[in-house]
């Protein structure tokens, strides 16, 4: 189904770059296995779809590349011992939820003459630049002048590795240990199945290649045609059975945040991920006539603002308002990314009762009907009650991951919100123990906590018979950020008549659908 086309670099860091004209044929390089070898025996096994074979690329130490054909190959990550041990260090400035946090804690970096690079090697992370600071003495002197600074939040993280993952398999009766090996087929289609994963045999268009990453084992990468790439996003962000213009909606909310977004994993040699850190994609296994339509009658449009691509965020239910962008990540706000009543009709007035008060939205939150959302999301209002233990564990368990000087408190004393958002968001939560308050912000609040499925939620304590506090309940509304499109209102609009962009015009104000062309931008650096 997927023609190989022109790969189209994008300077990753320019302060404004165009889009080509025919951007639909830029070849996306989308890493589906992100860290491959961190498992022991961990397996790979490429095949062919039937009737055709297997293009094996296999790079030789004379510089020559050797090519094989066969119906399937097998890739192993086998652990081989090193000549002698070797020190791994890397300098962590911070660790975020979201890229949108790393990013913009990143530049403040890069503002004080520091180089750094965004990493994901679980949560997203600044690291000092390691083709700068290249060393683990390197790393200490520049943690030490951060000190002299007063700045004492970055940590130094060394192991010594005594073996490395090093990816071996059988083909043409040879057996090879390779760091690289490119995989192509006839018919552009190569099923793919990991040991050990639920969704086994997807079934990918395009090619692929196996590579290093930062993580000192290897990424999986699937080179694959933009349209192509939309059909395994589709279906599975927005689902089969969406009304047709929600699924045009999503189509080109996906197309547009890939264009954007291209450069969020620099550090890997890639451009996206394949999970809901960027979009789910699942290759085209789940593809069907329904989305696939929606794909092609909005083949080549993006929603822009001031001809650059708008920041095409999206989650699955808002509880029944939107979200400003900086309410939610550190940055600067995006004019487009406001928040409003996730509603057709006039069911709460935010200007003359906002969502900031505490009392407003104790109420707001006992509303259920007249909202977009209402009657299509279970995620539209709910309630999570934890204990004292629970929570104590959750967060010490947070603050020692992120090298928190509080990490070793013993026992949570009290939980309050501290300061909320025009749009209903905690801001601000402060959790008291004994060695002092620990402050945590916006997105950072989910990271610590199970509980809450979005930051849009008050607590009460909980008590037992003899009123001591025992934990809190945890009320509110929302799966998700909540910044932008609401995939389960956009289902409430799309049954209502609204068309695919009256719908994404609802959630992005002043927004236009443009086809792909030279005059747009698809990301102006702050």
């Amino acid at each position: 189904m997927a023609v190989r086309a022109l790969l189209l670099v994008f300077p990753i860091f320019a302060l404004a770059t165009a889009l080509p004209a025919q951007a639909q044929d830029v070849e996306l390089q989308i890493g589906i296995i992100q860290r491959f070898g961190d498992r022991p025996r961990d397996t790979l096994t490429l095949k062919a779809t039937p009737g055709d074979t297997l293009t094996v690329r296999i790079p030789e130490n004379n510089g020559q590349t050797k090519v094989i054909t066969t119906d399937s190959l097998k890739l192993e990550a086998v652990p081989q011992a090193l000549p002698q041990p070797r020190v791994d260090a890397k300098l962590i400035f911070s660790t975020h939820r979201s890229f949108e946090s790393a990013e913009e804690q990143a530049q403040y970096w890069r503002s004080r003459g520091i180089e750094v690079e965004l990493a994901q090697p679980n949560r997203w992370q600044v690291w000092a630049k390691r083709s700068t600071y290249k060393t683990p003495t390197v790393l200490q002197l520049l943690q030490q002048n951060l000190k002299t600074q007063g700045i004492q939040t970055s940590r130094l993280e060394t192991k010594t590795l005594t073996s490395i993952p090093r990816v071996t398999f059988t083909v043409g009766g040879a057996k090879y240990t390779r760091d690289r090996v490119d995989i192509s087929s006839s018919k552009g289609l190569i099923k793919v199945a990991r040991t050990g994963e639920k969704d086994q045999n997807l079934t990918f268009a395009g090619s692929l290649k196996l590579q290093p990453n930062a993580y000192g084992n290897y990424s999986l990468v699937n080179l694959v045609a933009l349209e192509a790439y939309l059909r395994g996003v589709v279906p599975y962000e927005i689902g089969t059975k969406a009304p047709t213009a929600a699924m045009q909606a999503q189509a080109i909310m996906a197309r547009t945040y890939v264009l954007r977004n291209l450069r969020r994993f620099t550090i890997d040699n890639y451009q996206l991920c394949a999970t809901t850190q960027c979009q789910v994609y699942y290759g085209i296994t789940g593809a069907t006539a329904n989305t696939d339509n929606a794909i092609v009658s909005t083949r080549s449009l993006v929603s822009t603002y001031n001809n650059e691509l708008v920041d095409a965020l999206y989650s699955s239910t808002t509880g029944g308002v939107t979200a400003p962008f900086n309410e939610v990540w550190r940055g600067a706000p995006r004019p487009y990314l406001v928040g409003k009543i996730d509603a057709i009709t006039n069911v709460w007035d935010i200007q003359q009762r906002p969502l900031s008060d505490e009392n407003n939205l104790r109420d707001f939150l006992k509303l259920k009907e007249g909202f977009n959302e209402s009657g299509e999301s279970s995620y539209f209002r709910w309630r999570s009650d934890s204990t004292m233990g629970i929570l104590t564990q959750n967060i010490r368990k947070y603050l020692q991951s992120i090298g928190h000087p509080l990490a070793g408190f013993a026992q949570i004393q009290e939980i309050q919100v501290m300061e909320r958002s025009s749009a209903g968001r905690v801001a601000k939560m402060g959790i008291q123990t004994e060695l002092g308050i620990i402050v945590l912000e916006k997105d950072e609040i989910l990271l610590a906590f199970e509980e809450p499925n979005s930051l849009l939620f008050y607590i009460d304590p909980l008590y037992d018979p003899s009123r001591k506090l025992k934990g809190y309940a945890f009320i509110g509304g929302g799966f998700g950020h909540a910044v932008g499109l609401s995939q389960y209102g956009s289902y409430h609009l799309g049954k209502n008549g609204y068309s695919y962009d009256r719908i994404l015009n609802f959630y992005f104000p002043n927004s236009k659908i443009q086809p792909i062309s030279n005059a747009l931008t698809y990301y102006r650096e702050p």
